[in-house]
């Protein structure tokens, strides 16, 4: 398997994992979102609480040069080391999320 297919396979299975964990509710769904013709990959949260209207994106995930983007995590989880455990290489990992200038600093990959 080439690493694309690979990091695309272990992206999915992190995703769909955590999304297992989540909520269950009546008027509460969390939906996995997985575009590999253009390597994005989210769980979204979607529904209502009460009359407060739920549209939430939990994770995102981007491939994009050969290196996996984390471009969201509003979680307690830490899906870059879970995905350097799956054997992504760390310098494969970029935290979109972080500042440009901060990226150098946080011990994962840059762009």
């Amino acid at each position: 398997m080439d690493k694309l297919t690979t990091y695309r396979k272990h992206i999915k299975d992190l995703l769909s994992q955590y999304a297992s964990w989540g909520r269950q509710e009546e008027n509460w769904e969390s939906q996995l979102i997985f575009d590999e013709e253009r390597d994005h990959y989210l769980w979204f949260d979607l529904g209502w609480e009460g009359s407060k209207r739920i549209y939430y994106s939990v994770i995102h995930f981007d491939i994009k040069d050969g290196k996996i983007w984390l471009q969201q995590n509003a979680t307690d989880l830490n899906p870059a080391e879970d995905l350097i455990e799956m054997g992504v290489l760390r310098e494969d990992i970029v935290l979109g999320l972080q500042p440009p200038f901060k990226r150098p600093f946080t011990n994962y990959g840059v762009a």
